[in-house]
């Protein structure tokens, strides 16, 4: 999916207050701040706790609603749970505060109450953890299908700074046509910061009518730049691939979603057909996605054995195997770097176990857990962190990423100059003709 793109929440700060003696103004903004925060996070969670079923895959639900009677007990709503009678009554307070004393009188309810669902959510502290509007979860849809309205550009939260950053563009978009880079630090979008925000509400920001354009501000090599880029509808081929000489394979993969499977196989029989004496697997700037998808592309490349197995919070493993009818039968070279996370470590995590690949480049993200979308009756939805998952050898590289076999540091400045030089690609040329040569 192009989940990679952008939305947001500005930072402000409230104006001074007046005051008899200029302390009710501070006191009276400081609850103002402290409020809206607050209802940010739990406005509205009677509604949630009443209307809101959810239909994940196994069907767990939401208790049916109590009676007033038993309401009116604490007990009732069980120990462990944040919506009690109290918290309900403190919604209702804050509610009656924002509309006598916030400055606008043109309070829009919805977006206090997906406020209230975004906040819980995100008061888990889970960057990989979100709520999704029926809108969003409909663009999210879309954009696994692999067409989408923006500029063609992959976005991930950069760790280091919390902001998101472009960890790939899409050829022949207007990421690239505006000289979008790689590793580019967006630090705001039309004026408004991003700083804190989730990944998917960066993506929000950016996406917009088609025809219309996009300002970002960007943080390139330590300075700021700006650029505006045109919106229009991108096609994303998940996968690319063409043949060089001496009959190496190139594949590139740029995400795994519904469509890639079979996108990958086709390349893949192409390649054969056409005398494929290597291949180079390209993930760098992969940002992961559909778990199922990932695993049945390793079964078109890896020996019998697990591919990957997950573990939940109780210790429930779940498995994922191969039968080994379709082992890769030339050698290869898979190609990784700081953007390559999630699937494409699963899938870059097994070749490496079984040996049947080289990794070339850099270090991987890092990312060893695994979220679910567990859609609700309204057509919203909670995007979870369910479980951590381990490659073959039994290792989870949350936080760690994968080590390449052969250390490969990308050269930016040759490959956005005129020349468009890819230093590791054609390392990974060199290394299979080697292999190939044996």
């Amino acid at each position: 999916m192009e989940q990679n793109e952008i939305y947001a929440i500005e930072n402000g700060k409230p104006n001074g207050g007046q005051g008899s003696d200029g302390k009710g103004g501070r006191h009276f903004f400081c609850g103002l701040l402290t409020g809206l925060a607050t209802a940010l996070l739990i406005v509205s969670v009677t509604y949630l706790l009443n209307r809101m079923q959810v239909l994940a895959a196994g069907k767990d639900r939401v208790p049916d609603k109590q009676t007033s009677a038993e309401n009116d007990d604490k007990k009732d709503y069980g120990d462990n749970t944040a919506i009690t009678p109290e918290m309900i009554e403190k919604l209702q307070l804050i509610e009656e505060v924002i509309d006598t004393y916030y400055w606008k009188e043109d309070i829009d309810r919805k977006v206090l109450e997906e406020g209230a669902y975004r906040g819980m959510v995100e008061a888990l502290g889970d960057p990989y953890s979100e709520y999704f509007s029926e809108e969003e979860l409909q663009s999210l849809y879309q954009d696994s299908l692999g067409v989408y309205f923006g500029i063609g550009a992959k976005v991930q939260l950069d760790t280091a700074t919390t902001l998101a950053k472009i960890s790939g563009v899409i050829s022949n978009t207007p990421a690239e046509e505006a000289d979008l880079h790689t590793n580019d630090l967006i630090y705001k979008v039309d004026g408004t910061e991003t700083y804190g925000m989730s990944l998917q509400e960066v993506v929000s920001l950016i996406k917009g009518e088609e025809g219309t354009y996009v300002h970002l501000t960007l943080i390139r090599d330590g300075k700021e730049i700006e650029k505006d880029v045109v919106r229009r509808k991108v096609e994303s081929p998940t996968v690319e691939s063409e043949m060089y000489d001496n009959g190496i394979a190139y594949i590139q993969i740029t995400e795994f979603d519904s469509i890639t499977v079979d996108q990958f196989a086709e390349a893949l029989a192409v390649a054969r057909g056409q005398g494929m004496k290597g291949l180079i697997l390209d993930l760098r700037a992969n940002p992961g996605g559909n778990l199922l998808s990932v695993v049945n592309i390793a079964k078109m490349l890896l020996p019998e054995g697990l591919i990957v197995y997950t573990e939940d919070r109780e210790g429930n493993r779940s498995e994922y195997k191969c039968d080994g009818s379709k082992e890769i039968e030339v050698p290869m070279v898979v190609l990784v770097d700081g953007n390559s996370a999630s699937a494409s470590e699963i899938l870059a995590g097994a070749i490496k176990d079984y040996g049947v690949g080289t990794l070339l480049g850099t270090t991987t993200f890092g990312k060893g857990i695994v979220q679910r979308p567990v859609e609700l009756t309204d057509g919203s939805a909670v995007k979870l962190t369910i479980s951590s998952y381990y490659t073959p050898n039994g290792t989870n590289i949350h936080g760690i990423g994968i080590e390449p076999d052969v250390v490969c540091e990308f050269d930016s400045e040759r490959y956005y100059s005129d020349e468009k030089y890819d230093n590791q690609l054609e390392s990974a040329k060199e290394l299979l003709e080697s292999m190939i040569e044996e």
